[in-house]
């Protein structure tokens, strides 16, 4: 007996041992600022796994399946050797952060415990350590993004917080005297509010801050303006700049793009979105390009985080865009991912299977309060549904493919007064955006029912009135059809708008094209006739307009250059692709040119290439990363074929 006592005795010393040698620490010990790096050290890991894995976890205290994200202990290029290190960069969630450690086995994988992508997610029965936690130590202004209102010489801002204490904005011409001051007016919302799973559940749910939203008046035309938003008692943001409106400028500069979402240096529970930081990278170019006395504006028109009810991917997503929306206005639709959950007030029987559980029962709560769109529209509490605005020669119209848009509806009403109010001698070019395409040759039958009734109720609408071009996101790549109404081509817009689709800013979900009939077993090239180019890479659209021409160039991400061109003259003829004497600039604004160096020359032949080049680069780098398993994505990864929108 006391021989078994003895060793039992030994395997506690053991064991305790183990763990009394396994330490987690890391550097620096408190960070200032969203984006700031933090190292995570370890030693002492018995036995190391494949397998092992550190969770990150806002707050502390939270439980241990109810991680922000987590990374393989295999990331580290030491692991095997039982000590390690990972570096990532991290968003303050206005809460400090810990890490731990756990053991996991094969054994141990639960088939029907998976994230979005259909991977095991990591157990936690075996934790092996714990880390101390890491402060963020100022509480400053974060995540500032511009939109317009509906006055021409303001500029609203729109910020967030940790508390609802009193934050202001304070803005001028001279970067050193910001002698105009307002006040910022805060709110948050409750997880109450929220109406499904993951969105109303511990584990999606986390504290959202305060969002402040102030509107700095009284701006002179095209100007530019520094301004900073925060407290004396709290701190202060660092000063940012922008470019005001100028009512009297033909001039039009926007960036256009859908379902973009946004990367996380993390795993979690989706996934982060890779593409986009690439997106950000080049559209950040061409603002800076532009110099300081241009205005141009950006338009996500719906999907816009991907946050499906994992609240902290919105920090994560204003944090990536704030070098842009901190610069120009941010302007946003609604789409599927922010709205759509199973008791939404509309929801016809035709269709029943459009309108899912796709916002993760944020039901527009974050999308309502993070963003504050020009207009009043709202509907069972969702705000920012339908709107409009002038920018030089352009009148840009937002509408919800989310919510009734039929005739006789509230926003049939806005459509219908809005388009035939347009003042064609001031903005010859009507722009139309909305999250659902009108036309898509993507293959996907559940969201035909929303076409039909689009094409039944919107389209006349747009027909008589004259819209210029319709802009659409949901299916994640590029898209140009030929002018057309009732699906038949014409020769001019008058009457016959293009239509694009735009949603390749990040979604990494590959959509099946239709064929042309007399090609069915080539997918991608040729297409039916109605579709004039399709992209297979992630990008965005640039958009550049005087009172003479409209243009629109499809930037693709893995290069930063035009793989497509449409030019529509504002006397109804539209030009399809590129020509040789554009010289690298567009012909639109001539010489002197915003995008100057970065427009590229676009010949006939180049237009072919690229749309097979486009096509064959973006499919297989995206291949080369999911096979490899990228440090987001993961070894569980498996490659997509089918539409997910």
């Amino acid at each position: 007996m006391i021989a078994v006592y003895s060793s039992f005795f030994f395997f506690l010393l053991l064991i305790s041992s183990v763990h009394s040698t396994l330490t987690i620490s890391f550097t620096p010990q408190s960070l200032n600022r969203s984006g700031d790096t933090v190292t995570i050290q370890w030693t002492g890991v018995e036995s190391p796994s494949d397998l092992d894995w550190l969770g990150i976890y806002s707050p502390p205290e939270s439980p241990h399946d109810h991680f922000i994200g987590y990374k393989f202990l295999s990331d580290s290029p030491d692991w095997q050797t039982g000590s390690g290190s990972i570096s990532l960069p991290l968003t303050n969630l206005r809460s400090d952060y810990s890490f731990r450690i756990f053991r996991w086995t094969q054994s141990e994988i639960n088939p029907k415990h998976k994230d979005h992508d259909h991977n095991p997610l990591p157990g936690t029965r075996h934790l092996l350590t714990e880390s101390n936690r890491l402060k963020f130590r100022l509480n400053r202004p974060d995540q500032i993004h511009l939109s317009y209102t509906d006055t021409v010489n303001e500029m609203r801002v729109m910020f967030v917080t940790g508390d609802g204490e009193e934050r202001l904005a304070r803005y001028g011409e001279v970067k050193e005297r910001l002698n105009n001051t307002v006040k910022a007016r805060g709110v948050s919302y409750e997880r109450e509010r929220m109406c499904h799973a993951p969105a109303n559940t511990t584990i999606g749910w986390r504290d959202p801050g305060w969002t402040f939203d102030a509107v700095m008046k009284s701006l002179k035309p095209g100007v530019k303006y520094y301004y900073q938003v925060g407290s004396e008692s709290k701190g202060w943001s660092e000063i940012h700049s922008f470019v005001s409106r100028n009512d009297d400028s033909d001039q039009t500069l926007a960036f256009m793009f859908g379902d973009m979402g946004c990367s996380t240096p993390y795993r979690t529970f989706i996934r982060g979105e890779e593409e986009s930081l690439s997106t950000v990278k080049w559209i950040l170019r061409d603002i800076k390009s532009l110099g300081n006395d241009k205005a141009a504006i950006v338009s996500h028109i719906g999907d816009i985080s991907y946050a499906k009810g994992y609240s902290w991917i919105w920090d994560e997503f204003f944090h990536q865009i704030e070098p842009i929306a901190s610069k120009v206005p941010y302007h946003v639709c609604i789409g599927n991912h922010e709205y759509d959950w199973p008791m939404q007030p509309w929801k016809p029987d035709w269709a029943a299977y459009v309108y899912g559980k796709d916002s993760g029962g944020e039901c527009g709560v974050p999308y309502s309060v993070k963003f504050n769109m020009p207009g009043n529209s709202s509907e069972a509490k969702v705000r920012n549904l339908y709107y409009s605005y002038d920018m030089g020669s352009v009148h840009f119209v937002y509408i919800s493919t989310e919510t009734e848009f039929l005739k006789g509806g509230k926003q049939y009403s806005f459509i219908k007064s809005d388009l035939e109010s347009v003042n064609r001698s001031k903005t010859p070019f009507v722009v139309v955006q909305g999250h659902r395409p009108m036309y898509t040759t993507s293959t996907k039958g559940s969201d035909i029912a929303v076409r039909v009734k689009m094409i039944e109720h919107l389209e006349p609408l747009f027909v008589e009135n004259n819209v210029t071009v319709a802009l659409w996101g949901h299916v994640h790549r590029y898209e140009r059809f030929c002018p057309i109404s009732n699906n038949t081509c014409g020769e001019r817009w008058h009457g016959s708008p293009v239509h694009l689709v735009i949603g390749m800013a990040g979604k990494e979900t590959q959509p099946i094209w239709e064929p042309r009939p007399n090609h069915p077993d080539v997918p991608i090239f040729p297409q039916p006739a109605r579709s004039m180019y399709r992209g297979g890479e992630f990008g965005y659209t640039r958009l550049v307009a005087d009172k003479e021409r409209l243009t629109i160039s499809y930037v693709g991400n893995h290069d930063g250059e035009v793989h497509d061109k449409v030019e529509i003259l504002a006397s109804g003829e539209v030009i399809s692709g590129g020509s040789d004497d554009d010289d690298g600039k567009d012909s639109s604004l001539g010489s002197k040119s915003e995008f100057e160096g970065l427009w590229y020359i676009e010949g006939a032949s180049v237009m072919v290439l690229g749309v097979v080049l486009g096509y064959l680069i973006g499919f297989f780098s995206r291949r080369k990363r999911e096979g490899a398993g990228s440090s987001n994505t993961g070894r569980w990864i498996q490659v997509k074929n089918e539409e997910e929108t």
